[in-house]
């Protein structure tokens, strides 16, 4: 497990940092997730007292959404130069003045202009997280505990969806500062708990192997690492079938999580605050999804993400089909559709992650991460602009269904990943 003998001493003190960086960076990633999925549930009454149309609704979606992919990837590349609890906690706070300020405003223009930042600074959150969580798990466990870790945006998905359902009934523009406050109590607290690297507190590196101790010693910004990148991650099939198969994931998460409230109210005639505990309840079924789907992966299909990933995005255009074609149903039968859906579709979500960055190796993984992140989020050209046009023009039926031929398409992509190897360790021999 370590690059060198230790005492159960070193052990008991490596359990400790693990588990407290583990816990610390699961709040951070939760309350970004609060802070950008706060527009979900303020979109009716922006819709209300702007008049802002589902198409100009949709851009914002797919701006922040495409804006936050680039920032992702390009963080991705940065973070290995800095050290990652400044980048987490230099996100948060960033993320909170954006969200105040774009509270305060009233004009369209100028809601999009600092909605582009905040996408932006947004992707700040997940690099650091990609980079440190490798250092502290070795990669026979990653499903598992990085699944469990991964429920963070769920919870923060929740949480949102949950309160602001009821923030928004003292002002659409509540739903933007109490989630701004939160993340800057959140990140004083975060630049005491957060430490890098066990080297970083006196502990032994993770290692399992001759093949892991060798990615562990690639040095950044050195001519071996940016060879060690193209060879992992940008000249690596299995890492761009994969990256390119999240989109499809993300069409189907997104088009719950951002119009979720909205298709209830419109299609379903549920109220507001309701339609929230019922997305909510999407998120939490997502939460224990990530967590069992991750265990199965390392239980039953030897670290396989990627097979995983296949049957569950299967599983979920399924849920999602019944749930297009049982809308005149009971709030009930829809309920359970949409929660067995959010159970596939977070599943495969994640266990995406936990693929890439085995394949790309810990010393790439916040590149190859960044790369899912650019396909992933690029999914809000499709359940933004795309979606809100389609639904202004056919309605809600017409461009929900469209969205399931989507995830269709994704299922056959992923398929030809079905024989990628659960890690990259054992193929580092040329770099």
């Amino acid at each position: 497990m370590f690059s060198s003998p230790v005492t159960p001493e070193i052990v008991r003190k490596f359990k400790y940092w693990q588990i407290r960086t583990l816990l610390a960076t699961w709040v951070a990633y939760a309350v970004f997730f609060i802070m950008r999925k706060s527009i979900s549930m303020a979109m009716p009454g922006m819709q209300a007292d702007l008049g802002i149309s589902k198409s100009q609704l949709g851009v914002f979606l797919t701006l922040h959404g495409v804006v936050y992919g680039l920032s992702r990837f390009v963080n991705g590349f940065i973070v290995h130069k800095f050290i990652a609890r400044n980048f987490i906690v230099s996100g948060l706070i960033l993320c909170a003045i954006t969200n105040f300020i774009f509270g305060f405003s009233s004009t369209v223009l100028v809601m999009g202009i600092i909605w582009l930042f905040h996408g932006w600074f947004q992707g700040m959150g997940w690099p650091p997280n990609a980079r440190l969580l490798p250092h502290w798990i070795p990669p026979q466990e990653l499903a598992t505990k990085m699944s469990r870790w991964n429920t963070s945006h769920c919870v923060g998905a929740v949480a949102i969806l949950i309160a602001g359902g009821y923030l928004a009934s003292l002002g659409w523009r509540a739903v933007f500062f109490i989630p701004a406050i939160i993340a800057v109590l959140t990140a004083v607290a975060l630049w005491f708990l957060i430490k890098d690297t066990p080297s970083s507190v006196g502990l032994p590196e993770l290692s399992a192997g001759e093949n892991y101790k060798k990615s562990n010693d690639v040095k950044e910004n050195s001519v071996e690492y940016n060879k060690f990148i193209k060879k992992q991650v940008f000249k690596n099939p299995y890492v761009w079938i994969i990256a390119i198969s999240n989109l499809f994931v993300y069409v189907l998460r997104f088009a719950i999580l951002d119009w979720g409230p909205t298709i209830l109210k419109e299609w379903k005639g549920v109220a507001l605050a309701k339609a929230g505990w019922i997305i909510a309840a999407f998120e939490i079924s997502g939460a224990i999804g990530i967590i069992i789907c991750g265990w199965v992966t390392d239980k039953y299909f030897s670290g396989k993400g990627a097979r995983v990933c296949t049957i569950t995005l299967l599983l979920a255009s399924l849920f999602m089909f019944l749930f297009w074609y049982t809308i005149d149903s009971t709030i009930l039968v829809s309920l359970f559709m949409l929660v067995a859906a959010g159970f596939c579709i977070y599943g495969t979500q994640s266990l995406i992650l936990v693929a890439v960055s085995n394949i790309a190796t810990k010393r790439a993984a916040a590149v190859a991460n960044g790369l899912v992140g650019i396909w992933g989020y690029g999914a809000t050209i499709i359940t933004g602009i795309l979606l809100g046009f389609m639904t202004d023009k056919f309605g809600w039926k017409i461009s929900f269904g469209f969205l399931i031929i989507l995830g269709v398409v994704g299922v056959v992509l992923l398929s030809f990943a079905w024989q990628a190897k659960a890690t990259g360790y054992d193929e580092l021999d040329k770099i």
